[in-house]
């Protein structure tokens, strides 16, 4: 059986747990990571060497990186629809993935981590308020491609993409400052509501 080691607590493991979710595969999940087991012992930095969670653990097959993950389960065990062959369908998938990996992940990161951890690092006011600014524009672009699909991030239907881009939503609106009023993004949050998974790992109580 799949074994997924990381917390549940965690941002990039929970990208993990929804897709398992969409589906319908079963795993075991091991705890590992901050108030946990840690990530830096020898054990643990043989399977990743960042040190991170999540690492999955497929028979024999090790693989770590929570996007590569989510896009090999899909790949091995019939998520077609969720990540189809055809490279020209694949390509906005694979796009808005990278997207909220790197522009979008590197926008909240500071706000989140006053905001929300109430990180001892991340206090300073200003820098809060430029990465909320920063948030707050990538949200828009966000928004505007949601408008356009009318639907999900990839288009008309719900794909890979949206399991990661859904999480970071959720911290969006999860994280305690004023939000800009983005309509797409809210009724995009909602549609989300209607999947298997999104409940249990990203519209439940953790941002």
């Amino acid at each position: 059986m799949l074994k997924i080691l990381g917390k549940a607590s965690s941002i990039n493991v929970r990208k993990v747990l929804w897709a398992c979710a969409e589906l319908h595969l079963p795993f075991e999940r091991e705890d590992w990571g901050t108030g946990f087991r840690p990530a830096d012992t020898p054990e643990f930095l043989s399977l990743n060497p960042n040190g991170l969670v999540p690492v999955i653990k497929d028979g024999d097959f090790v693989l770590w990186e929570s996007n590569s993950i989510i896009r090999y389960l899909a790949s091995r065990y019939g998520g077609q629809a969720l990540y189809p062959a055809d490279p020209v369908v694949r390509a906005p998938i694979d796009q808005w993935m990278d997207w909220q990996a790197t522009d979008l992940n590197r926008s909240w990161s500071y706000a989140f981590l006053g905001l929300v951890r109430k990180s001892p690092a991340h206090v300073d006011a200003n820098q809060i308020a430029e990465s909320l600014g920063n948030w707050g524009r990538h949200m828009r672009i966000l928004n505007s491609r949601l408008e356009t699909t009318g639907a999900f991030v990839a288009g008309e239907q719900f794909s890979l993409a949206d399991i990661p881009v859904g999480l970071s939503v959720n911290r969006w609106f999860s994280t305690p400052f004023e939000h800009p009023h983005f309509p797409a993004v809210s009724n995009y949050f909602e549609r989300l509501g209607e999947r298997p998974g999104f409940a249990a790992y990203c519209r439940n109580g953790t941002p």
